[in-house]
């Protein structure tokens, strides 16, 4: 088996002490296994399909299903390429990004999907949850062992490239290159994922063993992390798998008229995402779509025997709600259940949001807009107070009270008004007046800090850019480490500061960058032509003006100033004096022997601020959020990282040799859009803030809470948190929008049972 081959030629018990394995020695070794997982899926199918025996399926051993099984078996070389060079492609290139999935869900594209699509997602999720149900109790373990391995200190599941989708995709995809035949395909791909499952479970239990006896330390859960979507998008049910996708077939044929009476206009037809996406993971799906179908009891009447009293009884007898309607009101009263087990939203937010309900469903009798539009005003209203909620983590932050005295006003008046969707609008314009003129001031302060930002994130691209300039006029000189990197860092930032600065756009306003020509021939070792220290003595004090007045333009640190012109005029002092002062030629020695003090590529690199600007945007670097207990692993977590990225590009330059997929990349912190909403630990506690500007090139984010306080930090500092779980996110979506496409998702992946 797949196992004992893994076993061998990892050595599991046989050689504890070796070198800890890399990424790219993780994913290599499983990759090895493809071919041997997929050719005992072959077997598994074969004997499946012979006319008897304890694995026997019916269904296999006859017919289209037959000659699919006989055509993989008597081609399983090519069927076992595809499937490794399917998984290939997906760990190297999407393995480790939690993406394809999630896009390929979102409500509001679901009404897109063609039959072709639909049918592909539930032939993945059926797979899905065949492989799911086999590995569940190993795959933790293995996510926290590859989760170090990529660099993190929490748990990352999503970004494990090896996690179960991964293998079921390349299974789809393998099983679509060899069996053309849709229905087919759809009956073999749930049992050869079973068979995948088995065996994948005993590589990753092999895995993680082989993982820890070379010493590789798990990483650890992410404690106390508020999970997304809350009680809208809860897991689902198992027990009610088997009978989803009926219902989403009953749902469909609802929604499509099918169960009107004949000529009947069906109504809400373009409402199917939201009523499929509300309806799948809500409870009393199944005794909702009953009631539904199920016809009016008849009356205890004799059947009338002529048309004349046929037709009287049908005038007499009250209108009946189309079945339309009638899941309408069920989809807002399961949607006002749903966002009232958000554990996001705070106990008196959904007693307001059950006031609110029943004018929603009076607007949903007559506009069936509301369930396919998300601007709808209705729609927007629900999405601005949820929305606005999320600042406040209990009910005794700053600003709750005022908050909910708004609300409640809100769902006063609606309650005494005739409702429509002009109404909606008009209480939405009422409320955000009310919230902008409590924002005026913090929108402010909001703008003026990403003014600073923004001007830092252009002075420090065009630091680097002069930075690399300077590198370049270097190259062959004989010049003093602790200049060269003075010149590629902070005197960088002062030219470019100047640049930008300067109203009329002139290169070089202040001679910042002519300097640069007069303090590489001060200082260069090989400079001996005659009148030489006649022009030093002249050039030296106003070069040192200049370099003062530069530094301090961008509020260089008055500490690394003085170092800076300490070491400078030991050399000055040593050229001025010509050899002659033996004590000055040997301090001037020793500055230009010893190494830089300063960190070239993180000088060039790291997010330089004036004191100014992290006044103003609240700047703070990592160490500055990091607890004092974590203060001493940084340095070894560096080392790490800087280790891993070094595998990386070693085995990059390996699969450029082999002609093999690119390896996947260093894994960072997941993008993040404005308006998300987070928890930052900021004074050893958890506040709650929302990320409100990013700067154009993506290397500051300025996070802000209800009470205006800001925070701002660098990319790298950001990507930081996120590993080390000091920075956790509560809501990237709309509440609203987000339950709507969990559900949507949950509707498609519980659609794999009970097809036909």
């Amino acid at each position: 088996m797949a196992t004992n081959l893994l076993k061998l030629r990892m050595g599991v018990a046989d050689d504890p002490t070796a070198l800890q394995p890399s990424l790219n020695d993780c994913l290599e070794a499983m990759l090895q296994q493809a071919e041997v997982l997929m050719m005992d899926v072959l077997r598994g199918l074969e004997l499946a399909s012979l006319p008897a025996g304890a694995q026997r399926i019916a269904a296999f051993s006859k017919g289209a299903n037959k000659a699919a099984i006989d055509s993989l078996r008597s081609g399983s070389k090519t069927v076992c390429k595809t499937y490794r060079e399917e998984l290939t492609r997906l760990v190297y290139h999407a393995g480790g990004k939690e993406q394809q999935q999630t896009e390929l869900l979102r409500f509001e594209d679901l009404q897109l999907f063609g039959d072709a699509e639909l049918d592909q997602s539930i032939e993945v999720a059926r797979a899905q949850q065949e492989v799911s149900h086999a590995v569940d109790d190993v795959l933790p373990v293995l996510d926290s062992l590859v989760s170090t391995l990529l660099g993190w200190r929490t748990i990352q599941p999503g970004l494990n490239p090896l996690r179960p989708e991964v293998f079921v995709r390349a299974l789809q995809a393998t099983l679509a290159a060899h069996v053309p035949d849709g229905p087919v395909r759809e009956a073999l791909i749930a049992p050869a994922a079973g068979l995948l499952g088995v065996n994948l479970r005993k590589l990753y239990r092999e895995l993680s063993e082989w993982l820890t006896s070379t010493g590789v330390e798990p990483a650890v859960p992410l404690g106390g992390r508020i999970t997304k979507g809350g009680g809208a998008s809860g897991a689902p049910v198992n027990d009610t798998m088997a009978k989803t996708l009926l219902t989403l077939d009953r749902l469909r044929k609802l929604l499509a008229g099918d169960f009107d009476q004949p000529g009947g206009r069906p109504d809400f037809l373009h409402t199917v995402p939201a009523s499929i996406g509300l309806l799948q993971e809500m409870k009393g799906v199944d005794a909702l779509v009953k009631r539904l179908e199920t016809k009016r009891p008849r009356r205890e009447e004799p059947e009338p025997e002529t048309l004349e009293e046929r037709e009287q009884i049908a005038a007499d007898a009250p209108p009946q709600p189309r079945i339309g309607q009638q899941l309408g009101e069920e989809v807002v009263r399961l949607m006002f259940d749903n966002l009232g087990s958000d554990q996001r939203l705070l106990a008196p937010l959904k007693q307001e949001l059950k006031v609110i309900e029943p004018a929603v469903q009076r607007l949903a009798q007559d506009d069936s807009r509301f369930f396919s539009d998300r601007t709808h005003p209705a729609r927007q209203l629900l999405d601005r107070i949820t929305q606005r909620s999320l600042a406040f983590a209990s009910e005794d932050d700053p600003g709750w009270p005022r908050f909910m005295k708004t609300v409640e006003e809100a769902s006063q008046w609606l309650g005494s008004k005739v409702i429509d969707a002009d109404t909606f609008g008009e209480l939405l314009d009422q409320l955000q007046d009310q919230w902008s003129e409590q924002d005026q001031a913090l929108r402010a302060r909001r703008e003026e800090a990403a003014r600073a930002l923004l001007h830092a994130e252009q002075r420090n691209l065009l630091a680097q850019k002069l930075g690399a300039e300077f590198a370049e006029q270097l190259e062959g000189l004989e010049v003093a480490e602790f200049v060269a990197d003075f010149l590629k860092g902070s005197w960088a930032q002062v030219v470019a500061e100047a640049q930008l600065s300067c109203a009329d756009g002139s290169d070089d306003p202040y001679g910042y960058r002519a300097l640069v020509d007069d303090l590489i021939w001060s200082v260069q070792k090989s400079t001996s032509q005659r009148g030489r220290t006649r022009r030093l003595v002249q050039m030296i004090p106003g070069l040192l003006a200049k370099l003062r007045d530069g530094l301090a333009r961008i509020e260089y640190p008055p500490e690394l100033t003085q170092r800076f012109f300490d070491s400078l005029i030991t050399i000055h002092r040593a050229a001025v004096q010509e050899g002659r002062d033996p004590e000055a030629q040997a301090a001037a020695e020793a500055v230009e022997s010893e190494p830089s003090r300063i960190d070239t590529d993180a000088a060039v690199e790291a997010m330089w601020m004036a004191q100014a600007e992290v006044s103003e945007s609240g700047y703070m670097d990592v160490d500055s959020y990091l607890p004092p207990e974590a203060a001493e692993e940084i340095e070894r977590e560096a080392e790490q990282e800087a280790a891993l990225e070094q595998q990386i590009e070693d085995a990059r330059a390996k699969s450029e040799e082999d002609s093999a997929p690119a390896p996947l990349e260093p894994v960072g912190a997941a993008e993040m859009k404005t308006g998300t909403w987070v928890e930052l630990i900021v004074e050893k506690k958890w506040t709650r803030m929302q990320l409100t500007w990013a700067s154009p090139h993506g290397t500051l984010f300025m996070f802000t809470s209800i009470a205006g306080t800001a925070h701002s930090m660098s990319r790298r500092t950001l990507e930081r948190l996120r590993a080390d779980g000091l920075i956790r996110v509560v809501a990237d979506r709309n509440v609203v929008d987000e339950a709507l496409d969990n559900v949507a998702k949950a509707a498609l992946r519980n659609s794999l049972q009970g097809k036909g």
